[in-house]
């Protein structure tokens, strides 16, 4: 039998339909006649599998032998968190004992478990959902876009999300790299303190709070008799403990809430622990936190290394070294970072 071709018109009208049909199933979601958009999974940037060091010969298996670290996941951040997890492992003398608890943003991280494993596939880890709602309406806009950022506050809520059978954690940034064995940062003498980090004394608060914050008499008593000494939360060892017992994390929000209403301070998530811990943490070696290395927090200037040994370089501040090693425009100190960096680019494609 003859075949009978469709009449272009018809065959037109066909094409169309096929092609909105595709176009509808691929990018949305019918539930009861509504249509929902999936949520677009992030672009990530592609990296090189790390190798796998074993730098001791005795190193313990137990629980009690595992050290804990805390760090954010953001699919901006995510080449600076891959350099600094490659320097824990390089320069720990048991890096099999190192425990990471990753918290990241809900819907992305399938795509970020995958990056972690193909990256590092002997690392011992997990991800948890961090709900942004938690802190989205308590955020009061800072000096810096960077500082408004939900995971940026993830670290408030640290104590409720990781198992209650941690009772010490190490929360870094992602704007770091570790040169030393991080187990002599976790086995410091808390001493009764909830948070251990490198302490600055004879800071000046008034840079770090508003005229509205030191005109209130009843807020002002906060910090009668407290020693000024300025902290980087960005380097912490926290007693998580202590702090769901202290239920510091509501005392954090209420801080928050204050400064929606006031506009008390104009950093991000810093101010509160000031309010609550200043000149009461124990205090560790100037050289676990070099910070400040990505400038300031409006033009990023390079700095240079402050004097004394060192164990950790953080990039804390505007200026973040991938981005100004990729612009070539980068800092001195930008090239102490670029060791770690595991951002398969075009460039390594080529060379392998």
């Amino acid at each position: 039998m003859a075949s009978r071709s469709l009449p272009f018109t018809q065959l037109l009208g066909l094409l169309s339909f096929i092609l909105l049909l595709v176009t509808t199933t691929t990018t949305m979601a019918v539930r009861v006649g509504v249509i929902l958009h999936k949520p677009s999974a992030p672009t990530l940037p592609v990296f090189r599998e790390a190798p796998a060091f074993r730098n001791g010969d005795q190193c313990g298996t137990l629980e009690a032998d595992q050290i804990h670290i805390a760090m954010t996941l953001d699919t901006n951040y995510l080449r600076g968190t891959m350099a600094a997890v490659l320097s824990l492992l390089q320069h720990s003398t048991c890096p099999e004992n190192l425990s990471f608890h990753f918290l990241s943003l809900p819907h992305f991280e399938n795509d970020l478990f995958s990056s972690i494993k193909s990256t590092f596939p002997y690392l011992n880890f997990k991800i948890y959902q961090f709900d942004p709602n938690l802190v989205r309406s308590k955020i009061s806009k800072s000096i810096r876009q960077a500082l408004d950022q939900p995971l940026n506050y993830a670290r408030i809520y640290l104590a409720d999300i990781i198992p209650s059978s941690v009772d010490r954690i190490i929360y870094l940034d992602s704007d770091l790299v570790v040169v030393d064995d991080i187990e002599k940062l976790w086995h410091v003498e808390m001493e009764g303190k909830v948070v251990a980090a490198p302490e600055y004394c004879h800071a000046n608060f008034t840079h770090y709070f508003t005229k509205a914050f030191w005109s209130d008499p009843v807020l002002v008593k906060v910090l009668e008799g407290k020693r000024p000494c300025y902290f980087n939360t960005g380097v912490m060892v926290v007693d998580v403990d202590r702090w769901r017992k202290g239920m510091y994390t509501q005392k954090v929000e209420e801080w928050m809430t204050v400064q929606k209403q006031k506009r008390i301070y104009h950093l991000g998530s810093l101010p509160p622990f000031l309010l609550i811990f200043a000149g009461d943490i124990k205090a560790v070696n100037h050289r676990w936190n070099q910070h400040g290395l990505g400038g300031d927090n409006f033009e990023g200037k390079c700095r240079t290394l402050h004097p004394g040994p060192i164990s950790l370089l953080h990039w804390s501040g505007k200026g973040k070294p991938w981005l100004r090693l990729d612009s070539r425009k980068p800092c001195i100190v930008d090239h102490l970072w670029a060791p770690y960096d595991l951002y398969r680019s075009s460039r390594h494609s080529l060379e392998e």
